[in-house]
């Protein structure tokens, strides 16, 4: 494709997600400087349309972006806006406070929501992929033992278990730092196989205690809780009724369940991915686009956040706004909660 025409696509884009109006020649030729007659914009114009990127909707002599123009216009046209020092500022100082990685999601799906105004989306970490950061064996009376794990992703388990009989503090610290020796930065589906040799040097009487700590320890590492969603932003998509050919009906159902909300951010990673109208693959949400992307470390996502609108959407605003909150999301969960 020229670049002329795929400047006339970027100004049907830019125009169009603007006003909600048909764009014209007329229009393009007057406002985004192109240097070429309004003749010559209405023979590219149906060029573009002949090529699936624009179409008109009715009568009018305006020109609105297909979601293959959207698609164009993301690959090759998008230029993601930075934000600016107020934006990165108060995302900072709204993640800040935050006590603990339900604060933390919580307060990422509303900041996400109020940004892009649409409909935010962020998924809870991982227990596949998050690492263990300490575990600790609490005595609660001489018989009696609380088993807490940490990740590295702020999630805390912790297990109440009875031994029958009283355990010593030495014995306790020992087992203690053999655990975290064994456990310390692996992923959870890994301890099951790091702790199973420790049992191999305790006394028969020891090796009872030592087991139904260890079965507390793999019950946290591998029976864990289903992956989790939440949302928030729903009313704004109140603002786009228009957007939608006749109801959004469909949508508000898609959005009310979690294995579609999952199944929308199962292949983020670290870059941002957005998913166009016909490319959905739920068909309730065939209306709307989605701006996703992987938050974690450099080289693994702990889970995915993202939003949902209308195919009319600001890419450019919107995939900074997402790539921006996932940055500091995992810095955040990086650095501990």
């Amino acid at each position: 494709m020229s670049s002329r025409r795929l400047e006339i696509l970027r100004a049907i884009v830019d125009e169009y997600v603007a006003t909600q109006e048909p764009v014209g020649s007329k229009s393009i030729a007057d406002r985004h400087g192109l240097g070429i007659s309004p003749a010559t914009i209405r023979n590219e114009m149906a060029v573009l349309e002949e090529e699936g990127l624009i179409t008109h909707p009715h009568t009018s002599a305006g020109r609105i972006p297909t979601d293959r123009g959207y698609r164009v216009f993301v690959d090759k046209l998008a230029e993601v806006k930075p934000l600016s020092g107020a934006e990165r500022r108060a995302i900072e100082t709204f993640l800040e406070g935050a006590l603990d990685l339900d604060d933390v999601v919580m307060r990422t799906v509303r900041l996400l929501a109020d940004v892009t105004k649409q409909v935010a989306v962020v998924q809870y970490p991982s227990m596949i992929k998050v690492r263990v950061r300490h575990i600790e064996l609490v005595a609660l009376t001489p018989s009696r033992l609380m088993v807490v794990l940490i990740t590295d992703a702020g999630t805390i388990e912790q297990r109440v278990v009875d031994v029958g009989q009283d355990l010593s503090e030495g014995f306790l610290q020992t087992l203690r730092e053999q655990l975290n020796t064994a456990m310390m930065g692996h992923r959870l589906p890994e301890v099951t196989d790091r702790i199973s040799g420790i049992v191999e040097s305790y006394s028969l009487r020891e090796r009872h205690v030592i087991a139904l700590i260890m079965a507390l320890v793999i019950e946290m590492a591998v029976e864990r809780p289903l992956e989790k969603i939440v949302l928030a932003g729903t009313a704004n998509l109140a603002r786009f009724q228009e957007d939608f050919s006749t109801t959004m009906h469909p949508v508000l159902e898609a959005l009310e369940e979690q294995v579609v909300l999952l199944r929308l951010l199962g292949d983020a990673n670290q870059t941002v991915k957005v998913s166009i109208g016909e490319e959905q693959k739920d068909i309730n949400l065939r209306s709307t686009s989605l701006v996703a992307v992987g938050y974690g470390s450099d080289e693994t996502s702990l889970g995915a956040l993202g939003i949902i609108g209308p195919t009319r959407m600001d890419y450019a605003s919107s995939m900074a706004a997402v790539s921006a909150v996932a940055r500091y999301v995992g810095q955040f969960i990086g650095g501990g909660i």
